[in-house]
């Protein structure tokens, strides 16, 4: 029979390596070195919110599933208290969520990240949080594909209305001269 601290590491390095293996994924690594109970609790709040997950786990099974899965430069990242923070679909809603929790709680500190295939440093998660959303991008998409088309409107719009005002002054001539 295996002992239990043996089927933890098992089960959460088997969690961390298959959120690590999805395609497309990303994941953060952060400190939560002096964060209260109350503020942990709150950070998985707002990341359930973005559709992440925090998952606290020992360095040891960390360090050994990224030299596993062959991100030998995230494991200098993993010292002290760490966990991982598992984005879902939008990894700049999770880095903005992340960055936001830093400054308003200073103990929480953005170690590293790892996005479409390439490992990310602190510096590069705060510039993935400025960028705009998964919303406002798509937003911005169809404001450019539909602003041609409002112009075009705009255009045959106008030349109705000078149309009908050209008939207006024609009627209002005759009806002036009868």
């Amino acid at each position: 029979m295996k002992k239990i601290s043996l089927i933890i590491k098992e089960t959460s390095g088997k969690i961390i390596k298959d959120n690590i293996s999805v395609p497309d994924a990303g994941f953060f690594i952060v400190k939560y070195s002096g964060l209260s109970s109350p503020d942990m609790s709150a950070l998985r709040q707002s990341l359930n919110d973005t559709g992440a997950k925090l998952q606290v786990v020992k360095n040891s099974v960390a360090r050994r599933v990224l030299k596993d899965s062959g991100q030998d430069a995230l494991v200098v990242s993993v010292e002290g208290p760490c966990g991982f923070v598992f984005s879902g679909e939008d990894a700049v809603a999770v880095s903005k969520t992340l960055c936001g929790f830093a400054k308003e709680h200073g103990p929480l500190k953005i170690e590293a990240g790892f996005l479409s295939g390439k490992p990310l440093t602190a510096a590069e998660v705060l510039e993935l949080s400025k960028l705009p959303s998964k919303e406002m991008l798509r937003a911005k998409t169809v404001m450019v594909l539909k602003s041609p088309i409002t112009g075009i409107v705009m255009v045959l719009n106008q030349t109705l209305k000078k149309f009908v005002y050209c008939v207006e002054q024609i009627k209002q001539k005759k009806s002036a001269a009868a």
